[in-house]
């Protein structure tokens, strides 16, 4: 999702390899002018959805943009990020590609019946999985406060947003719906400003301030 690595051009352990085949010794680049756009593209898509842009019954609304954009860009992302030896980064992105590919395939399966579940359990499969991701996306927050603040904040709110979603759905409240599409839009503005650093670094400007990690190294 982000470039979490100080140094996104240092040599992988690949690079012997790659070097007998006659290809650059050193491979460079930061998965962040990829990953940070197609995360944040699908998060607001998502995000109009829980606050009503588009009328009840459409929440398939955001499919295209979730499918075709956002989970190809993060796994082309972690993908990137892999191969320049940034471990974090790699496993950050393709998780979230996993979240948002598997809300598509949840919302596709529930509404097309490919699942064979009835409807008295839609809702508790909707419950299953807004836990069931959670439980992950907590469980990476706290194993990355020693990135700098900006990155905890964006997954912090990712919680939030799942957490009201998930109390939204198992309540049937529209309201907690879309105060949870507004926290989604301020997760995905912070990732915003995340990019604008990535992009001003990659392209000779000065880095913007991310603040100071949680836990100190």
């Amino acid at each position: 999702m982000a470039a979490l690595d100080a140094t996104p051009d240092k040599p992988v352990q690949l690079s012997a390899h790659l070097a007998e085949e006659g290809a650059p010794e050193r491979l460079a680049g930061d998965p962040a002018l990829l990953g940070l756009p197609s995360f944040i593209v699908g998060a607001v898509a998502l995000a109009l959805v829980f606050i009503g842009v588009v009328p009840a019954g459409t929440t398939g609304a955001a499919l295209p943009i979730v499918l075709a954009a956002t989970s190809t860009g993060l796994f082309l992302a972690a993908t990137w990020a892999a191969v320049i030896g940034q471990s974090a980064v790699a496993g950050i992105n393709g998780t979230f590609a996993g979240l948002y590919l598997s809300y598509a395939v949840l919302v596709l399966g529930l509404t097309h019946n490919w699942f064979g579940i009835a409807p008295a359990a839609v809702v508790a499969s909707q419950k299953l999985f807004l836990i069931t991701w959670l439980a992950v996306i907590v469980m990476i927050t706290l194993a990355t406060l020693r990135l700098p603040l900006a990155f905890t904040t964006v997954f912090t709110l990712v919680d939030v947003a799942v957490l009201l979603v998930l109390l939204g759905t198992t309540q049937g409240s529209a309201g907690l719906l879309k105060t949870g599409g507004y926290v989604v839009l301020a997760f995905a503005a912070v990732g915003a400003y995340i990019f604008f650093g990535a992009a001003s670094r990659a392209t000779g400007g000065k880095e913007l301030p991310l603040g100071r990690p949680i836990l100190q190294r």
